[in-house]
């Protein structure tokens, strides 16, 4: 009988953590999508890097670019050109 209540102990404790951590997965995978370039830099004045360690062809910016993978990733079509930095200013 210790062992049936210690198992279902178990399985319930399981299924009340394993629950809670999937609402916070599914909040860190939404990232905004801009319409264009203006909107993003009103949030992100920089635009926004891929990476960290990327740098801008096209010369000298004004501001430092936020960087994060997940929102560049979901904003790809606005780097025109191809530097990993979008609306880089």
């Amino acid at each position: 009988m210790k062992k049936v209540v210690a198992i279902l102990l178990s399985l319930g404790l399981f299924f009340v953590f394993s629950a809670g951590s999937l609402d916070v997965a599914e909040a860190k995978t939404k990232v905004r999508v801009f319409k264009n370039c203006k909107e993003m830099n009103k949030v992100y004045k920089g635009g926004v890097a891929r990476s960290s360690s990327v740098r801008n062809k096209g010369g000298k910016t004004h501001y430092k670019p936020y960087v994060s993978k997940a929102l560049y990733d979901a904003n790809r079509n606005k780097d025109r050109d191809k530097d990993w930095i979008a609306c880089e200013r």
